[in-house]
């Protein structure tokens, strides 16, 4: 994130983890980050993270806005809301996946 806009990187389809088959090599990206950028890696856990009135999905355009709502906040802040936030939506409904989002502010 820079200055309030997303400056998306797409990532390649395929697991960080162990999966059988050919594995094929990881795309390289650099980026040309500058002071104040923010850096968001996050699993697809927290978008794809059933709940909510309706039991559906978080969602990645929920998500999205939810980090851009967030990221001029400090970070152990943003680590709280991004918490409380799953925590509200998720509510008594078990978690379907594992759950990462990691900050990095230059």
């Amino acid at each position: 994130m820079r200055k309030g806009e997303i400056i998306e990187t797409k990532a390649d389809k395929q697991p960080v983890g162990f999966h059988t088959g050919a594995q094929k090599p990881f795309t390289h990206h650099e980026l040309n980050l500058e002071k104040g950028d923010t850096v968001y890696l996050f699993s697809d856990g927290y978008p794809d993270q059933f709940g909510g009135k309706k039991d559906k999905k978080f969602m990645m355009k929920n998500f999205k806005k939810l980090l851009l709502s967030i990221q001029d906040k400090k970070m152990n802040e943003q680590k709280t809301i991004l918490e409380t936030t799953m925590a509200e939506w998720k509510g008594d409904t078990e978690q379907v996946d594992d759950i990462l989002v990691m900050g990095v502010r230059f």
